[in-house]
Order: C-alpha cells, then sequence, then structure tokens
C-alpha cells in the first residue's frame, strides 16, 4: 500500500500541469472482497440480486470531500472497507465510500473506477449514479473556478456516453425520495448535506444545459 502511494504522490508531480480535460486513471483498490461487499450493498439496500457490481447510469452527482489534498482524499476512497471516522454510515455497510471521478484543486481529474460499476456515495441511488468528488470545500479550501470547469467538462464527457437524466448536488438526493429511482429500503439511513454548495451545481448546470437534463424533483414535506 505503501508503494501505492508513493507512486500515485510522483503520479501528482509529473502530471501537475496536465490539461484538466484529460482523464487520469488512478484506481482504487477494487478486490473480489470489495466487490462481494458492493453487491450486498446492492441486495441489502436496493433489493438488486446480481452476478456484478455494475449500473446503468442515469445521474450524476457532484460532492466535495471536505478534504484539503488530494492525497488525502484519495486515501479516504482507497481502501476496501470503511476507516474508524465514519461511525455514521458504517452501521449500514462496512463497504468504503467511493466515487467515480474526483477532481484537484487546480482542476486535474481522476478516475478512480469504471463508470458503470456501483461506488457508495450517494445513499438510495448508487445503483444508478456516477459520482464527482471535489477536493476541499470547507471554509478554508472553498471549491475553485479550475474545478467548476473541471466538471462542467467531466458532464459533457458523460452525456456524450450515457443516458444520463439529472445532474444533481448531494444535498439534493433526499428530493428523490418516492421517485422511482430512489430505491433505499432503510428509511432510517439518512445523512445531513451540503456539497457541492448551490452556486457550483447551478454553475455547472447552466453551462450544460443544452443536454436537457430534468430538474431535481421538488422535495416533498
Amino acid at each position: 500500500m505503501k508503494k501505492t502511494f508513493l507512486c500515485f504522490s510522483l503520479l501528482l508531480i509529473t502530471l501537475s500541469t496536465y490539461s484538466q480535460n484529460k482523464i487520469i486513471d488512478t484506481p482504487i483498490i477494487f478486490s473480489e472482497n470489495r466487490e462481494q461487499l458492493t453487491l450486498e450493498y446492492l441486495d441489502t439496500h436496493y433489493g438488486i440480486s446480481q452476478k456484478k457490481p455494475t449500473i446503468i447510469p442515469k445521474i450524476i452527482v457532484l460532492h466535495w470531500t471536505n478534504i484539503p489534498t488530494l492525497k488525502k482524499s484519495y486515501q479516504a476512497f482507497y481502501k476496501e472497507t470503511l476507516p474508524n471516522w465514519r461511525p455514521d454510515i458504517k452501521s449500514a455497510s462496512s463497504l468504503n465510500v467511493s466515487t467515480h471521478f474526483l477532481v484537484d484543486r487546480n482542476g486535474t481529474i481522476y478516475r478512480l473506477m469504471p463508470e458503470t460499476t456501483m461506488a457508495r456515495h450517494v445513499i438510495g441511488l448508487n445503483h444508478c449514479a456516477i459520482g464527482i468528488e471535489n477536493v476541499g470545500g470547507n471554509k478554508g479550501n472553498p471549491l475553485t473556478q479550475k474545478q467548476q470547469e473541471a466538471n462542467i467538462w467531466i458532464v459533457n464527457y458523460l452525456a456524450g456516453k450515457y443516458a444520463i437524466e439529472y445532474v444533481i448536488g448531494h444535498y439534493e438526493y433526499t428530493n428523490f425520495e418516492n421517485h422511482s429511482l430512489w430505491l433505499e429500503k432503510d428509511k432510517g439511513y439518512r445523512t445531513h448535506k451540503t456539497d457541492p454548495g448551490k452556486k457550483f451545481l447551478a454553475a455547472v448546470k447552466a453551462a450544460t444545459k443544452q443536454y436537457g437534463f430534468k430538474p431535481t424533483p421538488k422535495k416533498r414535506k
């Protein structure tokens, strides 16, 4: 594992000036154990039983990591099982959180896993959602213009490959309760989210409006 992180660090240095409009594949661990945990998650939370943890993407969810550096953000997703500092969601599954894309503060785009493999990043919708995580997001490290531009590029890229219906912020995920795409079986499994911020999301949506994505459902009271 130390060797992997050393290689990753060298990759960051080598590609520090790499174009934000290029995807750099930097896989996290996805062993047989993680695959099995993902299949169990699909079955337990969504009632989906299948041989491979594949998804048909219909939603893109924008996030922030709330972690100040790329290295630490990557490490948060790297391992197969949840770390001890995530007791808020560990009772739902020991499967670690993950994401398809991780965007550095300079706009560099890293792909951590295949776009059609399920990542654990959004309650109720993982079975059809591609996740884009942005490094930072806390008060001391607000998301950057370069990250916004990179997110727009990724949405354009994904919209050209898949039948994407929605682009949403993580903070909007509970709006899908009672929607046909919402499959979460555990009524008590919810977390409060604010990422990636309303202005950031609005800017990405405005720049990709030509795709005619559906508006996020209104939250039922």
